[in-house]
């Protein structure tokens, strides 16, 4: 168990140091078959000398911040350009056809950051994705122009919203599996982002089926709680979904560990992050004119 801590927290300061040639680092590893203590001595010091810290790790308490938040962009992790923020106020996905990847291909391309492990983490998420949609996938090749980059930098997870026709930045900052942004219904998320989806609590009709505790949230982040104009998103007529990978956790934004969102429905349970939906994924396959209905 110390050995695998050692192991990831020498690929954070790795990945944070942007250094895939660390020589330290590999010494480190060559270290780590015989003397962890050295290995151990090695690895503190490089994190002094440099002031890198190693990720947090994820809590589910409430008054936790998620990873998703952390990034200071719209909504914790959507990357919006002035004019798409001015549209804010409907449901939550895009109605235009150009935020769309032409056809149904989205190109990635996943940063060298990332271990192998990670890296397959999120070919998972992709595979998910095809399994369930007519939506295909394709690692950018030299000549691609339009494609996801998918980077490994502190500050969270965080994505641009819908087709770019150019670069467009994804970020997963390297958690262990399983936690932070590395939760597999946390790379969907990501991913939906891209395909052209906002977060369902910001849907126009969230009031019928969520309560919004403005009390409770961090003052000047009341601007994630706004609701998207249903001129500009849609739900596809599907309703609103509890369940969705993209609706946000009880206590998102919380300045007092106290829930911020609260559902109207006893029963329902809101934030999880282990995969996609039911709904999730019929509006993918009607934005995308799927044959495939779940």
């Amino acid at each position: 168990m110390v050995m695998a801590r050692i192991q990831f927290s020498l690929r954070i300061v790795h990945g944070r140091l942007r250094s895939p040639k660390c020589k330290i680092c590999k010494m480190c590893r060559m270290q780590l078959n015989e003397s962890g203590m050295l290995c151990l001595f090695l690895l503190l010091s490089l994190m002094l000398r440099s002031g890198v810290q190693a990720a947090p790790r994820l809590h589910s308490s409430s008054n936790t911040i998620d990873p998703e938040e952390a990034a200071g962009l719209v909504e914790g992790d959507m990357k919006l350009n002035e004019y798409e923020q001015q549209d804010m106020q409907g449901r939550n996905g895009l109605i235009a056809a150009e935020k769309r990847w032409p056809n149904n291909l989205v190109i990635y391309k996943i940063s060298e950051d990332f271990d192998d492990s990670h890296r397959a983490a999120i070919l998972k998420g992709i595979a998910t994705l095809e399994e369930n949609t007519c939506v295909r996938f394709r690692e950018a090749e030299p000549e691609d122009t339009a494609y996801v980059d998918i980077s490994a930098k502190p500050g969270g997870c965080y994505t641009a919203v819908g087709y770019r026709g150019t670069v467009q930045e994804m970020n997963l900052e390297i958690y262990p599996l399983g936690e932070g942004c590395f939760r597999p219904g946390t790379i969907l998320h990501e991913f939906m982002h891209a395909m052209g989806f906002y977060h369902q609590q910001s849907s126009s009709i969230r009031d019928d089926y969520i309560q919004v505790v403005y009390d409770n949230i961090v003052p000047g982040k009341e601007f994630n709680f706004k609701k998207y104009e249903s001129t500009v998103v849609t739900d596809f007529e599907l309703g609103y979904d509890y369940d969705s990978c993209l609706h946000y956790r009880p206590g998102a934004f919380s300045i007092n560990g106290e829930d911020t969102i609260i559902p109207l429905d006893p029963n329902a349970q809101i934030g999880q992050r282990v995969g996609l939906s039911a709904k999730d994924i019929d509006k993918i396959n009607i934005m995308h004119k799927c044959p495939l209905l779940v």
